[in-house]
């Protein structure tokens, strides 16, 4: 059972559940592979807050992951164990090249310790879960994930915990891609992707139960806009609680539900055949 829920014996259990983790198969980290990873509170050089409600939290150590895998080609990596990362919603595998040299993959659903991933741009790798390559040698229909989205930079799309992108067709110099979000986007043919989805789906049916675990991952209270002066916020001030007839905004005015976030100049614009549509009531696709 990936998920646990307790007995309600306390006012922070009565909601939570737990992830057990149960792919999770090696319980402590590659030392050689572990960064300091220093917490900035939300403030940038200058100390100002550029990002609210973030700081505190448990102390964590950065994994580096191996999102190219470009060095390592024609060369058979065996899966030592499946750890447990912090920084991220999926897990990550631990994997040793004949060389003895150790990297870390995002780790797709299905793959244990003992497995072995390849990686390479020749049309003689298998499709199998685990390997990486380009676009170009991917049968059509299969999941991916850690998608590149330009050739040699590195997978950029796909890699939360559950979440995979549709390889549709190929034509020309692109290939179609059918992402979580719903939109569709062509992706040069060169670009490299890893064959599978990526594990831990359940961490979206985890239920934190309390104020304190949200704390945890360094996250802290938001206050509402209403509740605030007139000189702390556009919704705030008034005699009662009134929003004075405009949308949700953030301090500074920006939409906060339903505005648009992307450059409409962004080159890579004219790549999308089918956009998300963000909406106040979800996310629909056109």
């Amino acid at each position: 059972m990936p998920i646990r829920i307790y007995n309600k014996t306390s006012a922070g259990r009565r909601f939570a559940s737990v992830n057990l983790h149960a792919e999770v198969t090696k319980s402590k980290p590659e030392k050689s592979l572990l960064r300091p990873l220093p917490k900035s509170g939300g403030r940038n050089h200058s100390g100002k807050i550029t990002v609210r409600g973030r700081g505190g939290g448990a102390k964590r150590r950065y994994r580096v992951i191996d999102f190219k895998r470009y060095d390592r080609d024609g060369q058979p990596g065996t899966v030592v164990g499946i750890e447990y990362d912090p920084n991220r919603t999926c897990h990550i595998a631990l994997v040793r090249y004949p060389d003895n040299v150790k990297r870390y993959i995002i780790a797709p659903l299905g793959l244990k310790p003992g497995d072995t991933v390849r990686s390479g741009d020749s049309g003689n790798l298998d499709p199998d879960v685990g390997n990486s390559m380009p676009l170009r040698h991917i049968p059509t229909g299969l999941a991916v994930h850690v998608v590149e989205m330009v050739p040699g930079k590195g997978g950029q799309l796909c890699r939360s915990a559950g979440m995979y992108a549709r390889l549709l067709n190929k034509e020309g110099r692109y290939a179609t891609l059918l992402l979580p979000s719903g939109e569709q986007r062509m992706v040069h043919i060169d670009c490299r992707a890893t064959i599978g989805e990526v594990g831990n789906a359940d961490h979206q049916n985890v239920r934190l139960g309390k104020a304190g675990k949200t704390r945890h991952l360094g996250r802290r209270p938001i206050t509402r806009g209403v509740a605030k002066s007139h000189n702390a916020h556009p919704l705030g001030g008034g005699s009662g609680r009134s929003k004075g007839n405009r949308p949700p905004v953030s301090p500074s005015g920006v939409l906060a539900k339903g505005g648009r976030t992307r450059d409409k100049k962004k080159h890579s614009t004219k790549l999308i055949i089918r956009r998300r549509v963000s909406t106040r009531y979800g996310v629909v696709s056109k």
